[in-house]
């Protein structure tokens, strides 16, 4: 087996004001992302693919591509708007990428073995890693008919600057029952709550668990996404800032029956940045990291 790390780094940064990709956050100036880079080696993965936007793909490949280029092969795609199936183009105006199922679409040409997709600008925890492996090493034979993620408790993924986006699941026996996108999810007063796609603002239990973008894929996973993003565009295409969700591809076909997803618990260390006011603690947490 030969699990290859595709790593979503093509984020804008919006709420963070930059690119948090290539901010320094540890004390010898390691990005969040070189962190999950060496873990993710001493885990088992082979090759690392990075997305990423061409306008900062030079200084990506310079400060962290070729950081780790010696231990792992490394390759690189690029998520762009106009990156899209036959008969479609982009609306006029639109500035927005497609959200997180485009950017796994945009290395369907670079990946060929089954693979974990993260987010960049998180810190998942070395068990994250390892567990993921496992379930690969324990599962030769993958296909689309069955994934996995690693959950979080929910209350280890909320910042205190700000509210937060997540997938919200719903598990039985292990297995993946429902996940649903909440956007703006913050505590307050001891309260967790967020809003839904419907656009209801609803309560989430501090024991739920939530996607963090950990995610176990079969290649053939890119021909599902295909199909799944062509409807998107179909249905909500002509939206300025619609985005197309992996968990809710992955949602869809829970549902149908197409697939399996089997749910890797992690009490494990997480955090990211979202806010620029994230970055002292998350700074603070790295040498506490680098220290043991």
């Amino acid at each position: 087996m030969k699990p290859t790390l595709l790593v979503l780094a093509a984020g804008m940064g919006s709420r963070y004001g930059g690119l948090k990709q290539l901010d320094p956050m540890g004390p010898n100036g390691e990005t969040l992302l070189d962190f999950s880079i060496t873990d993710a080696i001493k885990a088992g993965f082979k090759k690392v693919v990075f997305v990423i936007r061409r306008d900062f793909a030079d200084e990506f490949k310079a400060n962290v591509g070729a950081r780790h280029a010696d231990k792992i092969e490394v390759e690189y795609a690029f998520q762009e708007l106009t990156d899209l199936p036959a008969g479609f183009s982009v609306p006029d105006g639109r500035v927005k990428p497609w959200g997180t199922a485009h950017a796994i679409r945009a290395a369907r040409d670079v990946v060929s073995d089954p693979f974990v997709a993260i987010n960049a600008d998180d810190y998942y925890g070395r068990d994250a890693y390892q567990r993921i492996v496992d379930f690969l090493t324990a599962n030769p034979d993958l296909d689309a008919s069955q994934c996995a993620m690693v959950g979080y408790p929910i209350r280890n993924t909320l910042s205190p600057h700000g509210s937060v986006n997540r997938g919200v699941c719903r598990i039985d026996n292990n297995l993946l029952q429902t996940v649903e996108e909440h956007v703006n999810i913050s505590d307050s007063d001891g309260v967790i709550r967020g809003e839904n796609l419907a656009g209801d603002v609803v309560e989430i239990p501090e024991s739920a668990l939530v996607s963090m973008n950990f995610w176990a894929f079969s290649e053939d996973f890119f021909e599902v996404l295909e199909s799944h993003f062509t409807d998107f565009l179909k249905a909500r295409g002509e939206e300025m800032k619609s985005e197309c969700y992996i968990p809710t591809v992955v949602d869809e076909r829970i549902q149908s029956g197409a697939t399996r997803c089997v749910v890797l618990p992690t009490n494990g260390e997480w955090f990211g940045v979202t806010y620029p006011e994230d970055k002292p603690a998350v700074q603070k947490r790295l040498a506490a990291l680098l220290a043991k």
